[in-house]
C-alpha cells in the first residue's frame, strides 16, 4: 500500500512539473509516468496498449482516431512530445491500424524552421560510431559519401547511423527474389551494392573511414556530437538558403521569387540609367553628388564616420527591408565594414563583418599566448575564412562558425559557450551516460576559467585570405605574446575561395 501511495505520489509530482513548466520532458521522465499510470482490466486486454495518457494536462502521450488509407478503417495514432539529447524538441508519431495491421512512424520537428540551413559531417572511424543518434526530418537530405549513397528527402526519422543503412538494405532486399529470375544482371549488381553495405556495417578491413552527411535546409536535422573527440569527426555548418530551397519548403511560393528576381532586375536597370544620366548632366560639377545613403547625423555625406542606410531585399520573404552599413578602420590592421540587415515583415535578422580592401598574396596565422586576464580585454576579428583552435581547452572552431565576429576575447570565448549550451549540450537528459557527461562538465568548467582568466591558454588563428586580427596593445611595437606567420595558400584553398576561376586581365 505505501509504495502505491509513493508510485502515485511521484507521478502526480511529475505530471505537475509538465503542467508547469512545459509540455516537451525527456524521454526518460515520460517513460516513468507511463510506467506508474494504474491501468484498469479492460484497458491492458484492449485491443490498443494503453499509454495511460488522456489529455495534454500533465500526460506526455496523446492518442487520438485516424483514418487508415491501407482499409479504410479507423486507426489510432499516438503523439509523443519530447526533447532529443544534444538537440530540441521534436513530435514523435505512430499510428497503428487493428484492423488491417498497418504500422507507420515518423518524426516532426517542435521548433520553428531555423533562419538558415545547416549541414552536418560525421566521419565514422569505428563500429562504435554507428551508433551516433540522428534526427532526419522530412526535408533532409543524406549521403554516405564512399558508398556514394544518397537518400532523398522523405519522412522524418529519430533513428542512428546504423538503422540508417539496415533500412537501406531492407528496402533493396525487398524485390531481390523477383529480379533473381526476371533481371539476373540487376539483381547482381544490387546484391554487390548491399554486401558493400554489410562490410561497412561491420567494419571490415579496408573499409572504414566513412564519410556520413545530412543537409537540411531547414535546420531540423541533427548528428549525435561526443565531446572531447578528435576535430575532424564530427563538423556542422550554417548557410543561407537559396529561392529555391524556400519554395522547397513552401516559405514562398515560385511566382513570389520570379517577380522579385524580375523587380530586382528592373531597379537595377533603372539605377544604371539614373547613374548615367546624372553624369552626362553633371560633368561640370565638382560638388559631392547624393548617394542614396541617409545619414544618421546629418545632411553631408560622412562615409567615414557615420552609419549608411541602404535598400535591399530580404534573403527569406524578398520584401523589402533595411541593411545599415558602418566602415571602421581598425589601427595597424585594415578597413572593415559592419553590416546588420532587420526584417520588418518576417523577423528575419543578420549582422557581418566584412574586410576591405583587395585579396593579399598570402594568408595570415596568428598565435596569441594569453597570460592574464587584461589579454581577455583585446579586440579580436575573426572573419568567416577564419579557423580558431585553443588546443588547452580542446575548442576547435572551423571556417564558417559563428560567421564573421568582432568583438573581445571575453566576448568570443562567451559566444561559442552559449552556442554549445543551447545546440549541443543539455544537461538535463536522460539518456547521456555518466561519463560523457562528465566530460562535457569539465570542458565547460574549464571554458568558464578562461572567460574568468583563471587559466592561461593559448589562440592559434589560421586565415586563408588575412581577414582576421587580434589587437596588438604593444602597437607599434612588436607584441611578445604574438606570433603573426604569412603562408601560401594551397590549391585546395584557392578553389574554396574561388580564386583559382578569376580573372584579373
Amino acid at each position: 500500500m505505501k509504495r502505491s501511495e509513493d508510485l502515485n505520489s511521484n507521478q502526480q509530482e511529475k505530471k505537475l512539473k509538465m503542467g508547469e513548466n512545459e509540455f516537451f520532458q525527456s524521454v526518460g521522465d515520460q517513460a516513468d509516468i507511463v510506467d506508474q499510470e494504474p491501468q484498469t482490466e479492460n484497458q491492458i486486454n484492449s485491443e490498443i496498449k494503453y499509454t495511460g495518457m488522456a489529455d495534454v494536462e500533465g500526460h506526455p502521450v496523446q492518442e487520438l482516431e485516424s483514418y487508415c488509407v491501407n482499409c479504410g478503417d479507423n486507426g489510432v495514432t499516438r503523439m509523443l512530445l519530447t526533447r532529443i539529447p544534444f538537440f530540441r524538441e521534436i513530435i514523435i508519431m505512430s499510428f497503428e491500424c487493428p484492423h488491417c495491421g498497418l504500422k507507420n512512424s515518423e518524426i516532426q520537428p517542435a521548433a520553428q524552421i531555423a533562419e538558415k540551413g545547416s549541414r552536418y559531417i560525421l566521419k565514422i572511424e569505428n563500429v562504435e560510431d554507428f551508433n551516433r543518434q540522428v534526427v532526419k526530418s522530412e526535408s533532409s537530405t543524406c549521403r554516405f559519401q564512399e558508398l556514394d549513397i544518397e537518400i532523398p528527402p522523405k519522412r522524418g526519422q529519430l533513428t542512428n547511423v546504423e538503422g540508417l543503412l539496415n533500412e537501406m538494405v531492407e528496402d533493396l532486399n525487398s524485390d531481390q527474389e523477383a529480379r533473381k529470375s526476371l533481371q539476373p544482371e540487376v539483381y547482381e549488381k544490387i546484391n554487390e551494392v548491399i554486401e558493400k553495405i554489410q562490410s561497412y556495417i561491420n567494419g571490415e578491413p579496408g573499409t572504414l573511414p566513412l564519410t556520413f552527411s545530412i543537409d537540411d535546409p531547414a535546420g531540423n536535422s541533427w548528428i549525435e556530437y561526443v565531446p572531447n573527440e578528435p576535430s575532424h569527426k564530427w563538423s556542422m555548418y550554417e548557410y543561407n538558403r537559396t529561392a529555391e530551397q524556400n519554395v522547397f519548403l513552401g516559405l514562398i511560393s515560385a511566382d513570389d521569387v520570379a517577380r522579385a528576381r524580375q523587380e530586382e532586375l528592373q531597379a537595377k536597370k533603372a539605377a544604371t540609367e539614373k547613374n548615367i544620366s546624372s553624369q552626362q548632366n553633371d560633368e561640370t560639377n565638382d560638388n559631392p553628388k547624393v548617394t542614396g545613403f541617409i545619414s544618421d547625423e546629418t545632411e553631408i555625406e560622412n562615409l567615414d564616420n557615420e552609419v549608411q542606410t541602404f535598400h535591399a531585399t530580404c534573403s527569406s520573404c524578398f520584401q523589402d527591408c533595411a541593411t545599415n552599413m558602418k566602415t571602421i578602420n581598425i589601427p595597424h590592421f585594415k578597413d572593415v565594414i559592419i553590416m546588420s540587415t532587420n526584417c520588418e515583415h518576417c523577423g528575419y535578422k543578420s549582422n557581418e563583418i566584412k574586410t576591405g580592401g583587395e585579396i593579399p598574396a598570402k594568408g595570415k596565422k596568428i598565435i596569441l599566448k594569453v597570460t592574464d586576464s587584461e589579454d581577455l580585454a583585446r579586440d579580436i576579428l575573426k572573419s568567416e575564412t577564419c579557423g580558431m583552435n585553443v588546443p588547452e581547452l580542446n575548442l576547435d572552431l572551423t571556417p564558417g562558425t559563428l560567421g564573421g565576429r568582432f568583438t573581445t576575447i571575453e566576448g568570443l570565448l562567451t559566444q561559442v559557450a552559449e552556442e554549445l549550451n543551447s545546440r549541443v549540450f543539455t544537461e538535463t537528459s536522460d539518456s547521456m551516460d555518466q561519463e560523457t557527461k562528465n566530460r562535457w562538465l569539465t570542458f565547460f568548467a574549464r571554458l568558464q576559467d578562461a572567460i574568468d582568466g583563471k587559466i592561461g591558454f593559448t589562440i592559434e588563428m589560421v586565415d586563408p585570405l588575412a581577414a582576421s586580427y587580434i589587437q596588438n596593445v604593444y602597437a607599434p611595437d612588436n607584441d611578445p605574446n604574438m606570433i603573426i606567420e604569412e603562408f601560401e595558400r594551397t590549391h585546395e584553398q584557392n578553389e574554396d575561395l574561388g580564386l583559382n576561376d578569376m580573372k584579373t586581365d
